[in-house]
């Protein structure tokens, strides 16, 4: 290998380095300053979608309540309380007939 074919392969894989370096960069959002500086960069996000967001929260929140309140023992209890009245009236009916 001569001379300059070493420097050129140098040259090449120092590149294709900064090319992924660059990449992982801007994935993980880590930016440079004027100063050489890195540091995370700002998140600005859309105020509407911040909105939409809390809104899709709360919306889970009283799915989950509602889930969760149908297996309560309270519900429980009432499911069963309502079933016995229903009962006995079925009983009642039949002895009326």
């Amino acid at each position: 290998m001569s001379f300059w074919t070493a420097i050129f392969m140098i040259v090449l894989v120092i590149a294709i380095a900064e090319v992924f370096k660059a990449k992982y960069r801007s994935e993980k959002g880590i930016t440079r300053d004027y100063m050489g500086n890195e540091k995370f960069a700002e998140s600005k996000d859309d105020p509407a979608a911040q909105r939409e967001l809390e809104d899709l929260r709360e919306r889970i929140k009283v799915l989950e309540r509602i889930a969760t309140d149908g297996n309560s023992l309270d519900a429980k209890e009432t499911r069963r309380i309502s079933a016995e009245i229903e009962a006995l009236r079925d009983k009642q009916v039949e002895k009326d007939n």
